[in-house]
């Protein structure tokens, strides 16, 4: 038998995100949050549960944001178990995602310090490549 390569956990995290992201959205406005948004659903292969990543667009924020969604996770889990067809629905684990921090430091960072050109180059770096009188083996 042909292995799946796309398993039910797979649709159910895609569904899951879709429908969270609806749902954290409402909360949001309803409960006055900071504005976060669900960025990713890992659901474990038994369904059981759901590390649901989310992002926010005020970073000093986040954790008090992320606070308010484990203590909404039992009206979500309700109105989850309403809007999909789960005979179990999963236990959900909030958690800050951080990669979109970590990616703008890193663009910021590749700005201020722009890549050094050739010129720029230390003396040792500047001879490699010509391939004449180099004696070194790779």
């Amino acid at each position: 038998m042909a292995q799946k390569s796309f398993y039910r956990s797979d649709r159910v995290s895609a569904q899951l995100r879709r429908e969270l992201g609806t749902i954290v959205h409402q909360a949001v406005r309803e409960h006055a949050l900071p504005s976060v948004s669900v960025s990713d659903v890992e659901v474990t292969r038994d369904l059981a549960h759901a590390k649901v990543f989310v992002t926010a667009l005020q970073q000093e924020r986040s954790a008090e944001a992320v606070k308010a969604l484990k203590a909404l996770t039992p009206e979500m889990r309700y109105q989850l178990g309403r809007a999909m067809k789960l005979r179990h629905v999963p236990e959900l684990h909030f958690h800050y995602d951080d990669s979109v921090d970590r990616g703008e430091r890193i663009d910021n960072l590749l700005r201020d310090h722009p890549p050094m050109a050739d010129d720029d180059q230390p003396d040792d770096m500047a001879d490699e490549g010509d391939g004449e009188g180099d004696d070194r083996r790779s």
